[in-house]
């Protein structure tokens, strides 16, 4: 992982996707609002330039999670689209986590807060 440079992070569902900028020097992850479509990431890539970016990739204790193929070809077109790195980082529990963090909000961002817990997690393992 470079020490320098932001990250941004996904957490991919079928209908929304989660997302999460940080700072590696910092260690630090913020959730951003989330998306509905690709297309919309490139907007993210201009605004934020960052240096690589992290799927979380849901992993089951037994047999394959049914979003794993999905999210590993989505892994896949960022890769493709923007030439930067991808790092994959379980997110097991990581929506368990978001909606135990969120527990009286308003307005539940569930999967942002999911994706700023997968790039915390990233920072954590790189530590």
């Amino acid at each position: 992982m470079p020490d320098k440079g932001t990250v941004l992070a996904f957490d991919f569902g079928l209908k929304r996707i989660g997302v999460a900028v940080g700072e590696p020097e910092l260690k630090t992850a913020h959730p951003l609002h989330a998306i509905s479509s690709f297309e919309e990431i490139h907007s993210l890539v201009k605004e934020w330039r960052p240096t690589r970016l992290v799927v979380g990739l849901p992993v089951r204790e037994a047999g394959e999670h049914p979003l794993a193929k999905k999210v590993e070809k989505f892994a896949r077109r960022l890769e493709g689209s923007f030439r930067l790195p991808v790092a994959r980082v379980d997110e097991r529990f990581t929506s368990v986590e978001a909606e135990s963090r969120l527990r009286g909000a308003k307005k539940k961002p569930v999967d942002s807060v999911a994706a700023q817990l997968i790039l915390e997690q990233y920072f954590d393992q790189a530590a």
